[in-house]
């Protein structure tokens, strides 16, 4: 079987059904592509289909408390759920979708049960050596891609706020690390963080800010 990936635009649930035939299907997202600071989080998720679960959406589409009680939900239920990450030194070495497309193959590297088929949220597929297909917009139209943006979102929005009970100055628990103006504000008067993204323009430019003076 051929381990190309596929492209796929606008799928509708019977095309779902035809390309995973019955094969174990592992659904793959990430979360925190634009953010200034943090891990770029990815997760992969088999879901069990005697076990279907009502209401997966993409995560930024549902509330807080509908995301958490579905992360529960998908946690309790799927065959196998696995979260990867590529932390800010990877980022700032590899940019933002080389380090994407390492924690998307790094999600499922760690998966309890070898999937069949891999099918990725977006335009552009890892080679997990394994037949997958890219799915724009599939974590709305796909439920294993949903669980999976429901898992990495939950999972980088604790991190976030882990990270806000260490430094409450920079707010991180309200904006979650994206460029806003909160952020600019809070970087331009307290500094750059170990954890900020040393290659993301904002966080370079006050670098250079910084070793100005």
């Amino acid at each position: 079987m051929s381990t190309l990936p596929v492209v796929i635009k606008d799928i509708t649930p019977e095309q779902v059904a035809i390309i995973s035939q019955g094969l174990l299907v592992a659904g793959v997202d990430e979360v925190g592509r634009g953010p200034l600071i943090g891990d770029v989080v990815t997760a992969a998720v088999i879901l069990d289909p005697n076990k279907p679960i009502v209401g997966l959406n993409d995560s930024k589409k549902l509330s807080e408390k509908r995301r958490n009680a579905l992360y529960q939900q998908i946690m309790d239920s799927a065959l196998s759920v696995s979260v990867g990450r590529a932390s800010p030194a990877e980022i700032d070495e590899l940019n933002i979708l080389h380090a994407t497309m390492l924690a998307m193959q790094r999600a499922v590297a760690g998966l309890s049960i070898l999937p069949e088929r891999v099918l990725v949220d977006g335009n552009r597929v890892p080679d997990f050596g394994i037949a997958s297909h890219a799915i724009i917009k599939g974590d709305g139209l796909v439920a294993a891609i949903s669980a999976a943006s429901i898992i990495a979102k939950v999972t980088r929005d604790a991190e976030m706020d882990t990270l806000d009970s260490q430094y409450p100055q920079y707010g991180f628990a309200k904006h979650k690390g994206y460029p806003t103006k909160a952020h600019f504000e809070a970087l331009a008067l307290y500094g750059v963080l170990p954890e900020h993204r040393k290659s993301f323009k904002p966080v370079a430019d006050r670098i250079l800010l910084q070793n100005t003076f």
